[in-house]
Order: C-alpha cells, then structure tokens, then sequence
C-alpha cells in the first residue's frame, strides 16, 4: 500500500508533464479571444465551391484548430454549437450532422500541439517534438480523406449541393480572410520551430501557447474579457482536474505491470502470431478500436502504451510512427459507442439518437480506419517530416 501511495505522488512530479496543463489552459483561452470566428469565416471561404458546403467546413475548420485547442472532445463540442443547428437547417439529418462534427474533430489529435501526442510522449518517453512534427502531414492527409468522404456522402445524399451561380474563392478574397486569421495559423508552426530550435521545452512551449493567446487576445482581436478569462480559467480547472487524476492513479497501473513482466509476456504472446511490425501494428489497431469503445482515450494512452510501446520497439518499429497511429485510433474512441465522450455531448447537443448517429457514420470510420492501415504499411508518410526536420 505504501508503494502504491508513492506512485500516485512520483506519477505528477514531471517537468514534461506541466506542458498538459498549460496547453488545455491556452486552448480554452484562444476559444475565446475571437480566433474561432475567423477561422469559420476562412473555411466558409475555401468551401463554398464543393458539395456537402457546410460538413466540409467542419472538416477544414477542425484542422485549423487543430493547432489552437489540442482536444479533439473540445472541437467536436464547439462545433456541435456553432455548426450543428446551421447543418440541420439546411437539411442534413441529425445523424449526419453529429457524425460528420465527431468523426473531423479526429484531426486534432495529430495536429499539433495535440494533448495525446503530449500525454504518449510523456509516458513512452518520446520526442513531443518529433512527434508534434509527425502529425502534421498525417493531419493534413486524413482532412483530404474526410472531406472527399464528405463529398461522396453529400453528393448521395443530395445534402447542401453548390449552386451554379456561386463563383470560386478568389485570389484578393483568400488573401483577406487569411490575413485576420494568420494569427491562429501561426501558432502550430511557431511552436515547432522554436522547439526544434531550442528556442523553448515542450514545457516552455505551453507556457508560451498561453502567454501568445492572452497577447492575441486582449492586444490583436480585443475580444478577451475579463469575465471570458475567468471562465477559460473555470473551465481550464475542470478539465486539468480529470486528466490528472487518471494520470496519477495510472501510476499504480504502470507498475504493477512492471513488477508482474506484462510487456514481455504479452511481446511473446503477440510473437506467437506473427514477427511481422505492420501486421503486428494491424492487430494492435484492432484491439484499440475494441478498447476505444469502452475506455476513455487519455486512459488507454497512459495504461496501453507501456505495455505495447516495448514490444513494437522491439521488432523495430519507430516509437513516433506507432504514436501517429496510436493517438488516431483511441482519439476514435471518443466517437463511438457505448461510452465515447464525444459522442453523447455532440448527440445531446444535436438531439440525436446515438443509434442513428452511429449508423450514419460508418463511412466516416471506415475512412479513418483506411488511412490508419495505409500509415501503418507505409512508414515513410509519417516519418518524412521528422527526419527531414530533425534527421533520422
């Protein structure tokens, strides 16, 4: 019982760790400085050419802020409020609309600063920088991915189709939109460099992420109040308090698992099937899927990846490039039955049984899942970036 006490308290005191609770505190800031609106106003912008307009402004949007809220439940909550009612009056059925904020709200997690890419990095002992590096091009793939998926669905569906009449985005106009959000875009981008650059920590970083949205947000947009920094505060406390509590109790997890020898009783047992790491990586993905469905997604990254991280590194498999993977299928956890967090605030925002969700968003998981196998069989599309940015 005394070890057990010990490893809740050794669990929280890590330098590294401080980047988590400054992240979600930034985020919650930049939701509220103004920078939201001008990035739905850019993404109605660069969409309103395609089918299915408004879902693919969702799809464009979540990868916007990606680098601004590093939750993927906080995207799709957000959304559900500004877009979902806009979806539904324009005649896309409420599991549609639910299926599409949820399901795109999955680009977050690889973005960065994404906060599962922080927690994996802290647990796996894993370069966040690397990692933050990696996401980008994987982010970038599964919006392509989702939109064309938006736009099969949309087109079937006959929902929210283009007018002849509506004329492309043009050169002056995309210049203008981007430059009230350049600010937001900016974010992502000064973060990697000045963590590969050594300009700051990870840990740095998120001080920095919150010192940059109170500066945006009170000096650049003027939309900071007192009262909205309050309530970033509130919520800022209410999020920070449930991660740390199972980042502390799994502590206890993380050795008993150690002490007992799991990782290398389940490597043999996982041996047993195959030696091969992109099979080996298939399988892993399909238990996570199954695991996503019943535990949340900070769990299964703080209990999972000791236990599988030492036996994928074993057989040769790059720590960053199962940490891509990793975080986008246990982020999918959030979105699927019967217990994900971002599937009941979405449904009850919207008024959406989660069986008619469910049922309308399987092309979108059979999507995500496509993508992740084509990660998986070929490495090289996650891992291009952080070599070429920090070598291999």
């Amino acid at each position: 019982m005394n070890i057990a006490v010990q490893r809740v308290v050794a669990q929280t005191q890590s330098i590294s760790f401080l980047a988590v609770p400054f992240f979600i505190f930034a985020g919650n800031l930049m939701n509220r400085t103004g920078i939201t609106k001008h990035l739905i106003s850019f993404s109605r912008l660069l969409t309103r050419r395609m089918a299915g307009g408004i879902a693919q402004v969702s799809v464009v949007l979540s990868t916007l802020m990606g680098g601004i809220s590093g939750s993927a439940v906080a995207d799709a909550s957000m959304e559900a409020r500004i877009l979902g009612p806009e979806m539904i009056k324009r005649g896309y059925p409420r599991g549609y609309t639910g299926g599409v904020i949820c399901l795109t709200s999955l680009i977050v997690a690889t973005i960065p600063p994404s906060l599962g890419l922080i927690l994996y990095g802290f647990i796996g002992n894993v370069s966040i920088g690397r990692l933050f590096v990696a996401g980008v091009v994987p982010g970038i793939m599964m919006m392509g991915v989702l939109m064309m998926t938006v736009s099969i669905t949309a087109r079937r569906g006959r929902y929210d189709l283009p007018s002849k009449d509506v004329k492309p985005a043009t050169a002056r106009e995309i210049f203008t939109e981007l430059r009230s959000s350049v600010w937001a875009l900016l974010f992502p981008l000064i973060l990697i460099i000045g963590i590969r650059f050594g300009l700051f920590t990870p840990t740095e970083a998120g001080a920095f992420a919150v010192a940059y949205a109170l500066v945006i947000g009170i000096f650049v947009y003027r939309e900071l109040t007192f009262k909205g920094f309050l309530a970033a505060l509130k919520d800022s406390f209410i999020d920070n308090g449930g991660i740390l509590l199972i980042i502390a109790l799994s502590g206890i997890f993380g050795f008993a698992l150690t002490d007992e020898n799991t990782p290398a009783m389940l490597g043999s047992l996982l041996f047993g099937i195959t030696s091969n790491p992109q099979i080996l990586m298939v399988i892993i993905v399909l238990f996570l899927v199954v695991a996503g469905m019943f535990i949340d997604s900070n769990v299964n990254i703080l209990l999972l990846t000791p236990i599988f991280l030492p036996v994928l590194k074993e057989i040769g498999v790059n720590p960053v490039h199962f940490g891509i993977i990793m975080m986008t299928v246990v982020t999918m956890g959030c979105m699927t039955p019967p217990v994900g967090t971002a599937l009941y605030i979405v449904c009850d925002i919207l008024d959406c049984p989660v069986e008619v969700y469910f049922k309308q968003t399987l092309p979108f998981y059979a999507a995500v899942i496509g993508l992740d196998i084509i990660l998986i069989f070929i490495p090289d599309v996650v891992m291009w970036l952080p070599n070429l940015v920090y070598g291999k």
